[in-house]
């Protein structure tokens, strides 16, 4: 090999060299700096909170322990989250499936669903509807916040809500639904309008 090419070629390597040990220390500097971040907000820091499935157009049954539809979730867009084991709901809606009562149908803007806690939470334009039924008339409650306790029945507020049943109407703030029951909690100063009586017609 000529002297003239053999020193091209050996600055080439000593080049690509230099490169290379310029990235290495571009890709220890940037990994210095992560690891200080999450030294600075304490250890795990964001770790798992990604998540791990997304589902578009879903619907989940939850069984009772004989064996039976308790209830049903559906919505637009399911984002599930690891490290509490929770989910994030677009558009939910929540079915109750009982043989005992008539069913109930809420929906909101968003939910998030606890697993651990058993526990699912609607936050915005909650509508609650349960259709008329044998000795049951028909009911719809709308509030702004709703907990939903599945397995024990229950739904839950703080917050104002508007319910009519039949031709009543009631405005109050907080309530407990026990659908096992059939009973209805509300809290704070309510107010009851009653549809006017009819006149008899004069024979």
């Amino acid at each position: 090999m000529a002297p003239a090419s053999y020193k091209r070629t050996a600055h080439r390597w000593r080049l690509l060299l230099l490169m290379l040990f310029a990235v290495f220390c571009a890709f220890g500097s940037f990994w210095l700096v992560q690891v200080m971040q999450g030294e600075e907000n304490g250890p795990g820091f964001n770790a798992g909170n990604e998540p791990d499935y997304i589902v578009d157009n879903f619907s989940w049954v939850r069984m009772s322990e004989a064996g039976k539809p308790r209830y049903v979730i559906s919505g637009e867009r399911l984002t599930h989250r690891p490290v509490d084991n929770t989910a994030l709901v677009d558009k939910p809606v929540v079915q109750s499936l009982t043989d005992e009562h008539p069913p109930m149908t809420m929906t909101s803007n968003s939910a998030l669903v606890s697993q651990n806690q058993n526990q699912i939470d609607l936050t915005g334009n909650v509508d609650i509807r349960r259709p008329a039924a044998p000795g049951a008339d028909p009911m719809r409650i709308r509030t702004e916040v709703l907990t939903i306790l599945p397995d024990d029945e229950i739904a839950k507020t703080d917050r104002p809500i508007h319910m009519t049943l039949g031709a009543a109407s009631v405005d109050a703030v907080g309530m407990v639904a026990n659908n096992a029951t059939q009973q209805i909690a509300l809290g704070g100063r309510g107010k009851v309008t009653y549809p006017p009586r009819q006149s008899r017609a004069s024979h």
